[in-house]
């Protein structure tokens, strides 16, 4: 045999090969889908047993990111549904739904039966008709160990009068995804993008369908013009004419070389007009180019619509990547996009002006009242976001809050001090805002935005947030802490945790978290032990740089391999500085 016929028997044997490998990935692909679908209909045959409705008062929901949060068409209360937990070892989906009455400052717990199964990534959409609905499309389910993938492409209507679920089954509708947005176009629900990911491969979209809201029909759109490329996680914004909707942004990946991923982050903006009648009705793609201050690139990013054609961008992640490791660096910034100019701008919080005023009237007046002992009621304290660092290199960002007595002490001292000076210090004093975020969920409801959730992460580690924050649109002034991140749900399991408690916990076992609070202060006073002792009289600049060494071990140790050296560093310091503060 000639070489020409061992080189095309070889490539035969090649292709022969190929072909087998692609015949057990797909059985392999179709295995875990079907063990995916046995899962999701364990967990539904829990929520079968529900045959009638229940709401409880119940404190603030659990973190997670990726859920779906909605400002309720008729009432003054925010929806919030679905989600996911990743404690380091197990990913936990979410269908509960939660209720939040923004007057009475109460959450409700509602349990209602035959819910959607469990998901995240889905995009949610509220409508007033039929006394409020809720309508859910799409996202995703995962195994316990975050490997494999399964996406929906089920559409659901929640009737907020009647508390009631109901799957709509109407054919056509777009395949299954996760990532996508949806939005409400007049009569339509308008649905773009996503990805879907299985063991072998994905895929991102750029497709556009529509749900018609009075024939309960799909259909696909194909607008004329050049649309954006394939991606997910992108800003759909519908104009307030309701013909046109913005998109901007969003995260892809490629395929850059044999199993090595690239992800790309876009900040384009493309316009979807809507030409002509109902039943002629056209629609062309826009390329649009906005003017002022644009968001820095990132994914991740938090959207919603505020009054006057303003579209909301809030945080948000934009990952490095080099050959070795991806970080990022997380955003908690705000940036209104005005439709009606097609302009960015940045937000600025002006502070509690009115605050200061009062404080200046309140001083003058107690000069001229002081026979009868009238005096203007103490400030409240003021509250700052503070890094927190614990022993075992876990980064926390939190609240914390400055007694209101060292301001007053001060200003009793210094009696004679000029307004103007007094108004300069409390301008310069810290405003309350969110943590550093991406993945929170945000809507708009009576012009103040609503923050809730996220995560970000700290060298290996991922912390899923349950703090709420609301922010006076036309004031500006501050943001107000609703709900406070509570340090205790933030639990990060190790990989050397025993396969029973791996068990134990995909089955959304809460019972461990008790059980490890009773130990805890018997642990931490073992754990002091073992760290360098601070010396008698010892300042913390001498300290930190005789157990840097130390200290600088732990960081990395608890951080991983990967993390920069120069995180490793700051972490360590402040391990130390948070050790030698304890010992005082």
């Amino acid at each position: 045999m000639g070489k020409k016929g061992k080189k095309e028997k070889k490539m035969k044997g090649a292709e022969k090969t190929a072909a087998k490998m692609e015949k057990k990935v797909s059985k392999r692909s179709k295995r875990e889908e079907e063990d995916l679908e046995a899962l999701i209909a364990e967990f539904q045959s829990l929520d079968a047993k529900k045959t009638q409705v229940l709401e409880t008062a119940c404190p603030p929901p659990s973190p997670r990111l990726n859920a779906s949060l909605c400002a309720h068409p008729e009432k003054d209360e925010l929806i919030l549904f679905g989600g996911e937990f990743f404690n380091g070892k197990k990913t936990f989906l979410y269908n509960e739904l939660f209720f939040y009455n923004i007057k009475k400052d109460i959450w409700v717990k509602a349990e209602i039966p035959n819910p959607p199964p469990r998901r995240c990534a889905q995009q949610a959409v509220v409508v007033p008709q039929g006394g409020g609905q809720m309508w859910i499309f799409g996202g995703e389910f995962a195994s316990p160990d975050g490997e494999q993938f399964y996406h929906y492409k089920d559409l659901w209507v929640l009737h907020l009068g009647t508390r009631t679920w109901e799957q709509i089954k109407a054919p056509g509708a777009p395949s299954g995804r996760s990532g996508h947005r949806m939005v409400l176009s007049k009569r339509q629900l308008l649905v773009f993008g996503g990805f879907h990911e299985s063991a072998r491969d994905y895929i991102y979209y750029n497709d556009i369908h529509a749900f018609n809201l009075d024939t309960f029909t799909w259909s696909r759109l194909q607008p004329t013009g050049t649309g954006p490329c394939p991606r997910s996680a992108c800003q759909m914004t519908p104009t307030p004419d309701g013909n046109s909707v913005i998109i901007y942004g969003g995260y892809s990946k490629s395929r850059a070389k044999k199993d090595v991923d690239k992800g790309t982050i876009h900040s384009d903006m493309f316009l979807l007009r809507r030409e002509g009648k109902e039943e002629q009705e056209k629609w062309t793609w826009m390329r649009v180019n906005p003017s002022g201050v644009k968001p820095p690139p990132r994914s991740g990013f938090s959207l919603a619509v505020g009054p006057g054609g303003r579209a909301l961008l809030f945080g948000g992640v934009c990952d490095e990547e080099d050959e070795e490791s991806l970080e990022g660096d997380f955003f908690n910034d705000l940036y209104f996009y005005d439709i009606n100019k097609n302009r960015w701008f940045p937000a600025q919080l002006k502070g509690n002006k009115s605050e200061k005023k009062k404080r200046r009237r309140g001083k003058k007046g107690e000069q001229t009242n002081e026979t009868e002992g009238e005096k203007e009621e103490p400030q409240g304290p003021t509250e700052i976001i503070k890094e927190i660092v614990a022993e075992d290199g876990t980064v926390m960002t939190i609240k914390e809050v400055i007694p209101a007595a060292q301001a007053e002490e001060d200003s009793e001292e210094e009696e004679e001090e000029e307004d103007g000076e007094e108004e300069e210090a409390a301008a310069m004093a810290p405003l309350v805002e969110p943590c550093p975020r991406s993945n929170a969920m945000a809507t708009v409801k009576h012009s103040k935005l609503y923050l809730y959730g996220g995560m970000f992460e700290v060298g290996d580690r991922q912390f899923t947030l349950s703090d709420l924050y609301s922010l006076d649109l036309h004031k500006m002034d501050q943001w107000d802490v609703l709900v406070e991140m509570d340090p205790k749900t933030q639990e990060w399991l190790e990989e050397s945790e025993s396969e029973d408690d791996e068990e134990e916990a995909a089955k959304g076992g809460d019972d461990e978290e008790d059980d490890e609070e009773e130990d805890e202060s018997e642990e931490e006073s073992e754990e002091d032990a073992d760290h360098p002792p601070v010396k008698p009289g010892e300042a913390l600049a001498d300290y930190q740089t005789r157990t840097e060494k130390y200290w600088l071990g732990l960081a990395r140790a608890n951080m991983g391999p990967d993390a920069k050296e120069k995180k490793v560093q700051k972490v360590g310091h402040a391990m130390a500085k948070v050790f030698f503060e304890d010992q005082e």
